[in-house]
């Protein structure tokens, strides 16, 4: 939403897409039993959460201190579109909470009975991810619309580059704080 807000319809396209792949790793993770390992070891899941959240942070924290003013609503060239498409891959690929949801999620819907279990897991993982690219591609064009507002109304960017700043941050300090159980 955020890409889509301040950098257009194509970057929000471009960052789904690198969401998407993110959701790929952790479908394929969960074939082959590597999210079980996030799940019964604490250092491998903080190791992963606390690099996340500060991927997360460090993101925003350019975004909220950048100087250039219209920065945020320039035209997208091929090389800020890769690092849109990679930070979109990075920022799902090291969010852990992903790789329980595949983990607790994709075991209930799988049948051993019917053979090749790591194939379900990757049918329904993929499942999973193009469902849910397709709603983050409408997101995406929806909030594109509402930026295209904003960059008419000049003093608006400005606010957008900080609030999108602080919605990063707010993100990784989300997920950096251990969770409690009640």
């Amino acid at each position: 939403m955020a890409r889509s807000l301040g950098q257009g319809r194509r970057a929000g396209i471009i960052s789904v897409l690198g969401i998407g792949i993110g959701l790929l790793v952790h479908t394929v993770a969960s074939a082959v039993g590597l999210s079980a390992v996030l799940m019964t070891s604490a250092l491998a899941y903080n190791l992963v959460k606390y690099v996340g959240a500060g991927y997360l942070i460090y993101l925003g924290v350019q975004i909220f201190l950048s100087r250039e003013k219209h920065e945020t609503f320039k035209l997208m060239d091929r090389s800020s579109l890769t690092k849109v498409f990679s930070q979109g891959i990075l920022s799902s690929t090291l969010n852990p909470k992903l790789a329980i949801f595949f983990l607790a999620f994709l075991p209930q819907f799988v049948n051993p009975s019917h053979g090749r279990v790591a194939l379900q897991f990757i049918t329904l993982g993929s499942l999973v991810t193009v469902i849910g690219m397709l709603w983050l591609i409408l997101v995406a064009l929806l909030t594109s619309s509402i930026g295209k507002w904003l960059r008419r109304h000049s003093r608006f960017v400005q606010l957008q580059q900080r609030l999108t700043g602080c919605i990063l941050i707010s993100l990784g300090i989300r997920l950096a704080i251990p969770e409690q159980r009640g």
